[in-house]
Parts: structure tokens; C-alpha cells; sequence
């Protein structure tokens, strides 16, 4: 069963303030380097709200971050993702009115995301308020081929009678964030970070080179146009505002077309010494290459990333409108290179001010290990070039050795304002050497460990022996915050100490492993790393203390969880929903209340740790205590009720994983995409339906299909090959679509996996 079109719509019948806004987000345009909010051209009314916003991936400006009481070493300053120029504005006018969606009448109206194809589009047929008719079709792209241009196709066709037109093409280089003083996961305030430093226009293109207020920071951005109409009449000035204006009149008889073609060039002083330079040798390319080209290359990189990425839900349409959307968004906004990662919004919009969060190592880098090794190798990439950033986190929280990666940043460097729910979440470094492992165990990639994973593993099982302590023949680590952030500030949080254990485990396996192959002097000598400092990894890991189970065999969440009152969700009114945002933290945390998965997402990433009624009991109790006011939550619940035979509940939270931005269940999706939910609505089907575990025993699966599903098919890569896995309630079968052959666990039994179908009755 093939599921052929991959596409998004939405048709409108009026322009209401809801769904402007939410559209902005689930129609932008995003390759991973850039990303364009999907605002309307010709922009809304003005008691709309809006996020007029287009993003470098990576790109910031520094911000105050005032603390009431300023201790020694807390945050004061911040990293914050910038909204860098408005080069989506154009304005038409028809016969002298001005198109807008909100006066003169709809006839229809379609907004499009085509992820075949790699664009957005909004095609309206508008009726002006003195009955001329015409019918607009504006296509909208970000390239991945050359993932510098964002482009604009704006078609007009004539309707009703001869028309004059006018396109009013705006470049505005300087704009402002957007701000939310009532959402702490926006900023509060609205500031213009960067100022132009050098603008102008030579023949016919617009060029603004622009420098940030603090970070010193350069990008540039550089527009210029085609017209189908060679009589249109082109005028581009430089307005009194600092804009620059480029307009085309063009006059239409009742039937025809004209299309306005803007080619918008981002650059950024990270990645190129001058970007002013650089911006405009790529815009003398593109205009070169013209836009059928890049349409063309768009289609053919997405046949590709469709080719090894697939997922599909059979006979179940909508769930699986909703699993593709969520892999496309993850391709639009992955770095493709180790200057920038994967913000908790991508780059869709300023929630979480573009920080880069453990998302990426736990929710999507698995994702990608498992499709496109290489993109997974750069996310890991970004967190080496950030290393000596770590060692220094690391010292000004006290630490005399390691690394310690900051709980939410833009360059490595600390951005979390408020420690208990932030800085205090050491299992991220824990996370990062989970994903480095993963990586490892998945594609078998020796050399990356020894270039750079080896390195970030032994410098993070550093500082797990500098942060802990032993208590009676026990390594203990105390006063850290595990994943749920309704309980901070603990002793010996269960995830914590997981992850911690398995990260000093695996810097022993690694060292010892390079060693073995002569590969691990020039590492050694680097880090001044010992025998002695090996051995403490060794005891530690060992010796690694976990709460002890409650009186009815559930595992605590950390030593004094279950000393605390059970928090009455049943009895909170719906309207306190998210808890964060209606009570204060000292509140929540003297209560058993959970954000979300904490113990019960231990339970996915170590299923061996302990057995599995243990695991039964413990997810049971968590789940009624449990709100998932946190997105990553539901994703996590769905992976182990599948690991615990739960098959119905799998379902359930899945579902409400899956369909989170697409349709909207938080209410909040304007503000941008939960990027890790989508990789953990990937991981609840592959992880958890399917029942795929990679260990270093091997591969292997044992999937089931939900009761509302026929069944599922999808594609992974393992150890450099390519494998298409079908489920069906009556049978499994896989298949070597590229690469070796190999074994690989069905249900238990050892299978040579090649390019002979193998069938496997359930």
C-alpha cells in the first residue's frame, strides 16, 4: 500500500484572528538554515495578532536577563533567536483597491503545504469591493538546494474584465521580535535587535547588510524580481522608512496571467566571513538558474528524503496526514550543518526564543539515526563544537572537571534563568551521551566516536563523578531536577541516576574499545585522561544508588517523592490547565504532581533495568498523577504501555502525540511547533508498536497493530543499509532495499534480513 500526495490543506471561508495566526505556523517555510513565518503578503488588520518572523537557524543577539537577587554565577544575560528582515510584504492593488482578505469578498480560499513538492501555497479567488474579480495563487518556498533563498511565485489571473495592477514588493531590514509578557516560554518584551550597517539598490536588487546590537553579529539579505510581463513597468526606491520598494505595474485583459517571481538571499557571518559578498554571488546564481530549477531540485530531495523516511498508516488517512507532517517538519527545521541544531519551535516561530533544549537528543536524533545518519551525526556535531562551552558551565556552577551542557541555549553557553527548572536538569548531559550511544549502536560509526563522542562521554562522565557522592557503599547524586518539572531540586531522581549509570558505562566501553585498536592515545593525552580516572567511572556506574520501591512495588521518582500529598487532578478546574502557568512552583513541587514522563521515560530508554511488572505497577501509579503539560509527555507514555503490552492505551496516547500541532490540541501551536513531539510520535510507532530495540545484541522487532488499523509500513536505516518493514494483523515482512544483508530479531527469531522478502506469520 503506497500513500501517494503528501499533503496539507486547509480551505477558508472568511480570515478570523484564531486561525491567522495558528496558519502562520502551519504554513511556514523552513529548510533547517532559514525559516519564514507563513504570514500573509499583504499582512492582516491590526487587532490580528501576528509574528511577522523569518529566522537563521543559529543566529542571535544577546538580551539582559535581570535576577532580583543576583548570586554568584546566576544567569544575567541570554541568547535569543532574532527576527532578521521582512522580504514576504507585497501589496497588490487591483484597478486602485488593495487586495486584503479581510474586505471585499472570498469567493475561496485554500491554503496548501505540498511535502512532495516542498512548498506552500494560497490560491484565492477575491472579489473587490467594486466587483473586480481575479484569481491569486502565491507559491512560497524555502530551498533546500540552496538553503540561503526563500522564493515568492505571486500569480494573478483576470476574471471578470481588464484589470491594472500593481505589486508593491517591500525589503525591510529592520523589524523587531515578537513578544508575549503573559507566556513565560516567550520573551516579554519587543526589541529591534539589529540595525543596518550598509543598504542599498544596484540594478533593480535590493541589498541590507545588518549587524546585532550585542553579539556583533552580521547577516544579510539581498531581493530580487522577474515578471512574466514584458511590458510591466518596474520602479524600486528606497522609501523614507528604510524600506525599499520595488514596484511593477502590469495590465491584464479578462483571461490572463501575469506571476511576480521575488527571490529573497539570507547570509550570516557564522558560516561566511562576508556576507554581504556572499549574498549577492548566490542571488547572481539563482537569478541564473531561475526558479523552474530550484522547484525541480526541491522535488528531487524530497523523493530522496521520502525514499529512506517513509511512514504510513493503512486505512487510516488523517492519522497519517498527521505522521508525515510531523517528519517534513522535522527535515524543514534540522541544521544541516554543526552551527546550529533543532530549537523546541524549529523554526516556525519565537517560542522558547530558538533554544536548543534536550529535545534533540532524545526526541529527535533518534529519528534521524534511524533515517539520515548523516543529519543525525551533525545535531551531535553541534554539541562537540560547544564542548569547551560545557567545561566552562561546568566550572562556574563548581565543578573542578567536566562538562556540563546548559539546559537551553543558542551557542552552548547557559540561557535558563531559573535553575531549579532548568540549570538543575543535569540528565541532559546524560541525554547527550544516550544519543551518541544510539548513533553508535545504530550505524556502527567507530570513527565519530573516536573524533568526537569518545571526548564528550568521558567529559561528561566527569562531572557525574564530581556532582555525586557516596553514602554507605553508594554513588549518590543529590540535588538535581529530572525531566518533570513539577519536582525539582531532588535527591537521587530515578531518570537521573539512569542515565548518569549508563553514561559512565559507556566512557569506559568507548575508551577501552579505542584502546583495543590503538585509536585511544592521542584522546588520552588530550584529556590527561587516567587509569585511575577509568577505574572511578567503573565504581561509580556500579555503585549507582536508585530510591527504593514503595511498599506496593511502584519505583519513586526520586528519594523523598512519596513523603509528598497526592495533587487531586480530578478536582482542578480545567481552566488551571497548564499548572505552570496557574500556580507557583514551590506549590507544585510539595505535591506528587507530574508535567510529564519522568520514571516512566527511564522505563523506555533502559527496559532491561527492571522487570517488567515493576514497570507495570510504577506506570499505572504515574499515569494518574501525570497532567502532560508538557508535549514530550504523551509521545513517552505511548512507547511504554506498547514495551508493557498496554496495546489500547498505546493507541490513546499516540494518538494525542501524533496530532498535536496539526490539529492544534494544546491551543497553542501558534507560538510554533513542539519539534520533539513530532520525532516521539515517530519514535511511539517504531519504538513502540513495532517493537524495535537496538542493543548491541543486534536489532531486533516485535510489533503489534493497533485494533483501529489494518496495519503500517516504514523504512529504517541500520549499519549503512536500508530496510522496508510491513505489519499486518496477520503477518511481518522485511525487506533489504539497500546495503548488506543482515540479522535481525523478529518476535524473538533470528532472521538474515536481504533483499528476498521475509515474512514472519504473527
Amino acid at each position: 500500500m503506497s500513500f501517494m500526495g503528501k499533503t496539507f490543506q486547509k480551505n477558508i471561508k472568511a480570515l478570523s484572528k484564531k486561525d491567522s495566526f495558528l496558519y502562520e505556523t502551519l504554513f511556514h517555510n523552513a529548510n533547517g538554515y532559514i525559516g519564514v513565518r507563513g504570514t500573509l503578503e499583504e499582512g492582516v488588520p491590526a487587532d490580528y495578532n501576528t509574528m511577522r518572523g523569518t529566522y537563521i537557524n543559529g543566529f542571535y543577539d544577546i538580551v539582559d536577563m535581570k535576577q532580583a537577587e543576583n548570586l554568584c554565577n546566576f544567569i544575567e544575560k541570554k541568547e535569543t533567536m532574532l527576527n532578521i528582515a521582512d522580504t514576504q510584504t507585497v501589496y497588490l492593488s487591483v484597478n486602485g483597491e488593495s487586495f486584503n482578505m479581510a474586505q471585499g469578498t472570498i469567493v475561496k480560499c485554500k491554503r496548501t503545504l505540498d511535502m512532495d513538492r516542498g512548498f506552500t501555497k494560497r490560491d484565492v479567488v477575491w472579489k473587490s469591493p467594486k466587483g473586480d474579480k481575479v484569481e491569486i495563487s502565491i507559491k512560497r518556498m524555502t530551498s533546500f538546494e540552496e538553503l540561503s533563498l526563500f522564493t515568492i511565485e505571486y500569480k494573478v489571473t483576470a476574471l471578470s474584465g481588464n484589470v491594472s495592477l500593481m505589486f508593491s514588493s517591500k525589503h525591510i531590514p529592520e523589524v523587531s521580535n515578537y513578544s508575549d509578557p503573559t507566556d513565560p516560554r516567550l520573551a516579554a518584551e519587543s526589541p529591534k535587535f539589529i540595525s543596518v550597517v550598509d543598504d542599498g539598490i544596484s540594478d533593480g536588487i535590493s541589498y541590507a547588510l545588518c549587524e546585532t546590537s550585542r553579539s556583533k553579529l552580521k547577516c544579510c539579505s539581498v531581493v530580487g524580481h522577474e515578471i512574466t510581463d514584458k511590458k510591466a513597468r518596474f520602479c524600486t526606491a528606497k522609501d523614507e522608512d528604510g524600506a525599499m520598494t520595488c514596484d511593477v505595474m502590469s495590465d491584464l485583459k479578462k483571461g490572463e496571467s501575469v506571476t511576480l517571481i521575488k527571490y529573497s538571499i539570507f547570509t550570516d557571518s557564522l558560516r561566511c566571513d562576508e556576507p554581504l559578498t556572499a549574498a549577492k554571488e548566490k542571488m547572481k546564481k539563482v537569478l541564473g538558474n531561475g526558479l523552474d530549477y530550484y522547484y525541480k531540485k526541491q522535488a528531487e530531495y524530497l523523493e530522496n528524503f521520502w525514499g529512506g523516511s517513509m511512514l504510513e498508516i493503512h486505512n487510516d488517512p488523517k492519522m497519517n496526514e498527521a505522521v508525515n507532517f510531523n517528519m517534513y517538519e522535522l527535515l524543514c527545521s534540522s541544521a544541516k550543518d554543526s552551527f546550529g541544531n533543532i530549537a523546541a519551535k524549529g523554526l516556525s516561530g519565537e517560542g522558547y526564543e530558538g533554544h536548543y533544549f534536550w529535545d534533540s537528543e532524545m526526541f529527535v536524533i533518534p529519528y534521524f539515526v534511524l533515517t539520515d545518519p548523516y543529519l543525525a551525526k551533525m545535531l551531535i556535531s553541534y554539541r562537540y563544537r560547544t564542548l569547551d562551552k560545557a567545561r566552562e558551565n561546568a566550572k562556574l556552577l563548581g565543578h573542578k572537571r567536566g562538562a556540563l551542557f546548559p539546559w537551553r541555549t543558542i551557542t552552548g553557553v547557559e540561557c535558563s534563568g531559573y535553575f531549579p527548572s532548568g540549570t538543575a536538569q543535569y540528565h541532559i548531559v546524560g541525554d547527550i551521551a544516550y544519543a551518541i550511544v544510539n548513533y553508535y549502536l545504530t550505524t556502527g560509526d567507530l570513527d565519530f566516536i573516536k573524533e568526537c563522542g569518545a571526548e564528550i562521554l568521558i567529559e561528561t562522565a566527569r562531572l557525574w563523578l564530581d556532582v555525586g557522592n557516596y553514602v554507605n557503599d553508594t554513588f549518590r547524586i543529590n540535588d538535581v531536577s529530572g525531566p518533570d518539572e513539577y519536582t525539582c531540586m531532588v535527591n537521587n531522581n530515578y531518570y537521573t541516576n539512569r542515565v548518569a549509570k549508563y553514561n559512565l558505562i559507556w566512557a569506559v566501553k568507548f575508551f577501552e574499545k579505542l584502546e583495543e585498536l590503538n585509536m585511544a592515545k592521542e584522546l588520552s593525552s588530550k584529556l590527561k585522561f587516567s587509569k585511575n580516572e577509568l577505574d572511578e567511572m567503573k565504581e561509580a556506574a556500579e555503585m549507582m544508588y536508585f530510591p527504593k520501591f514503595g511498599k506496593d512495588g511502584v519505583i519513586p521518582q526520586d528519594d523523598s517523592f512519596f513523603d509528598k500529598p497526592v495533587w487531586n487532578l480530578k478536582a482542578t478546574p480545567k481552566d488551571k490547565f497548564p499548572l505552570l502557568l496557574n500556580y507557583h512552583p514551590l506549590h507544585l513541587y510539595r505535591y506528587q504532581v507530574c508535567k510529564q514522563a519522568d520514571t516512566v521515560m527511564a522505563f523506555f530508554l533502559f527496559p532491561d533495568a527492571v522487570e517488567k511488572n515493576t514497570q507495570k505497577k510504577s506506570f499505572e501509579y504515574y499515569e494518574k498523577i501525570t497532567t502532560h503539560d508538557s508535549s514530550l509527555s504523551k509521545c513517552a507514555f505511548s512507547i511504554v504501555a506498547s514495551k508493557l503490552g498496554m496495546q489500547d492505551k498505546a493507541y490513546k496516547y499516540f494518538g494525542n502525540s501524533a496530532e498535536f500541532d496539526i490539529r492544534d490540541l494544546h491551543d497553542n501551536t501558534s507560538y510554533g511547533i513542539h519539534t520533539a513531539n513530532m520525532g516521539g510520535s515517530f519514535m511511539a510507532v517504531v519504538y513502540g508498536f513495532a517493537g524495535l530495540s537496538i542493543n548491541e545484541k543486534g536489532i531486533s522487532i516485535a510489533p503489534f497493530v493497533p485494533d483501529k488499523w489494518s496495519g503500517y509500513s516504514f523504512k529504517i536505516r541500520f549499519m549503512g543499509s536500508r530496510i522496508r518493514i510491513d505489519v499486518t494483523k496477520e503477518e511481518v515482512s522485511v525487506v533489504l532495499e539497500e546495503g548488506e544483508a543482515f540479522a535481525m530479531k523478529i518476535y524473538g527469531k533470528k532472521t538474515k534480513i536481504t533483499k528476498k522478502k521475509t515474512v514472519v506469520k504473527v
